[in-house]
């Protein structure tokens, strides 16, 4: 079979400790055609000299490029698009590993289906407790997907991550579409995806993990801050602003991923921030300006109890709705 280069993009700031780990489960893949794609983002630590030693040993496969300022890990993707020289695109985080046969098995995937995007599936590593299990499933009877109507259905639907980790995608599409990551969002992965499943005409799913996503103390998930829940209100404004110009249908899917990205929302926000009660109503009381199930929805088969509960507990006065969300958080 042919072998169609692919750029492994990995952003490179203050991961000194981790960096080596993740370029060498590259340099290690059984795939023949890579090239790693290093992207300094001006840390603090001495992640640079690390990449550039790797770089004097292996200077065939690995590119540097040096940003002169921080940019944020939104540029740092989008260098990754703009400067690829492959076919195919994978993002890897500077902390993360994957499988030795990851990208070959997504490049025979992807070429044996015709697909723009091939998934896989990802495990957590759990340094504090030294254990690994699956995150971020996805709908295991899901092999492929053409059409970009049936994708932005099972999108919304929330069948697979939307983290832009784990995917091999075909750069010319992502350039055409100008689907770019926006400057200076935190969870920007969320809001790409969605732009992504507006465009997308073909994706498929291999069913194994061949991603490793390690939790550590200097993990995201683990220091969240206000400035990360002001950006979960921009991507709100970006999804509200997609709802007015969508079709009806589309309306009626998009609702189903708005209630859930609020729900997660409110949920990470009391998780990290639980002392801080008067901001957490604040962002309830905007999240309400969001788009919503209307009287009539409530009638309708299309959306779960589930959906409805959540959207009726989303958009209750905001007293009430603190009251009701502490209970039903504290009661699990």
């Amino acid at each position: 079979m042919p072998y169609p280069l692919v750029t492994v993009s990995i952003p490179v700031y203050n991961c000194e400790k981790y960096i080596g780990r993740s370029i060498n489960s590259v340099l290690n893949q059984t795939y023949p055609n890579i090239e790693i794609l290093l992207v300094d983002d001006k840390g603090k630590d001495n992640s640079l000299n690390v990449i550039k030693k790797i770089q004097s040993q292996h200077p065939e496969k690995i590119r540097i490029i040096e940003h002169e300022t921080n940019q944020g890990l939104s540029i740092v993707r989008n260098t990754g698009i703009d400067h690829a020289r492959g076919k195919y695109l994978f993002f890897l985080d500077g902390d993360d590993e994957i499988v030795p046969e990851c990208i070959e098995e997504l490049v025979t995937l992807i070429t044996k289906t015709q697909s723009t995007v091939a998934v896989g599936e990802i495990s957590a590593i759990n340094t504090f407790k030294k254990t690994q299990y699956k995150i971020f499933p996805f709908n295991h009877s899901l092999t492929s997907l053409k059409g970009n109507d049936s994708i932005f259905e099972y999108f919304c639907n929330g069948s697979w991550s939307v983290s832009a980790c784990n995917k091999l995608i075909e750069v010319d599409f992502f350039r055409k579409h100008k689907i770019y990551f926006v400057k200076d969002l935190f969870s920007q992965d969320e809001l790409w995806s969605f732009h992504t499943a507006l465009k997308l005409d073909s994706i498929c799913f291999l069913h194994k993990s061949t991603y490793f996503y390690y939790l550590h103390n200097e993990s995201i998930i683990f220091n969240k801050t206000k400035r990360n829940f002001e950006n979960h209100q921009t991507i709100v404004e970006y999804f509200t602003r997609a709802f007015k110009e969508a079709n009806p249908i589309r309306k009626k899917y998009m609702l189903k991923h708005i209630i859930s990205f609020k729900e997660i929302t409110l949920t990470m926000q009391w998780k990290c921030m639980k002392k801080d009660i008067a901001y957490w109503k604040q962002n309830y009381k905007r999240l309400k300006k969001a788009p919503s199930l209307s009287f009539l929805d409530y009638f309708s088969s299309f959306y779960s109890l589930d959906q409805k509960k959540k959207n009726l507990f989303q958009n209750l006065p905001v007293n009430i709705g603190y009251k009701l969300f502490k209970w039903r958080f504290e009661r699990k």
